[in-house]
């Protein structure tokens, strides 16, 4: 069973997240894609390592994660993704299409069409329990920027792509979750 559970910053998605993992009766491994280039952001990673339990296993995933995701799925295990957007991020940068945004060139980047076609293609076929944990970026205004446009709409097309491949997904705001999507009976 796989699940798509999105929302905006700060929104609680992230604590449904570990709780739904918690209550899977699965083995959980925590397949984080956050990269700690600042102090800020190794504070974040260190409030959301603080909160979870010390038998889950952690895997560090900035850019393959389909291929990661293949590598640790199991009948019994429950992989718990966080978050999408910083691994979107992350395949931004690396693949050169925030440039390319900036300098005003079309945007080619086959790291972010590859990787993003493999995690949708992946996820339906892997065993256990796959929880993804995503922001939602487009319920604000049109960003001024050209690479914060750029990463909105590849955010929106993420979700979207996702969220189609997944058996549930579920919206949170303000701490309350809203199925969107729910897994067949």
């Amino acid at each position: 069973m796989n699940e798509l559970i999105f929302g905006g910053a700060r929104s609680g998605k992230s604590l449904l997240a570990e709780r739904r993992a918690a209550e899977s009766g699965r083995r959980v491994i925590y397949v984080a894609t956050a990269q700690g280039h600042d102090g800020e952001m190794a504070r974040r990673i260190a409030h959301h390592r603080d909160r979870r339990p010390p038998a889950w296993g952690l895997v560090e995933e900035p850019l393959y994660l389909a291929g990661q995701l293949e590598r640790l799925a199991a009948p019994d295990t429950c992989l718990l993704v966080d978050c999408l957007t910083l691994w979107l991020s992350n395949l931004l940068f690396a693949g050169r299409a925030a440039a390319q945004a900036e300098a005003g060139e079309a945007i080619d980047c086959p790291l972010l069409r590859h990787q993003t076609a493999a995690l949708a293609a992946a996820l339906p076929r892997l065993p256990g329990t796959i929880i993804l944990v995503s922001n939602e970026v487009g319920w604000g205004i049109v960003p001024m920027a050209p690479v914060s446009r750029l990463f909105a709409d590849e955010q929106g097309r993420l979700n979207q792509r996702v969220a189609a491949v997944c058996d549930a997904v579920t919206l949170v705001a303000a701490g309350l979750p809203l199925a969107l999507k729910a897994p067949p009976a």
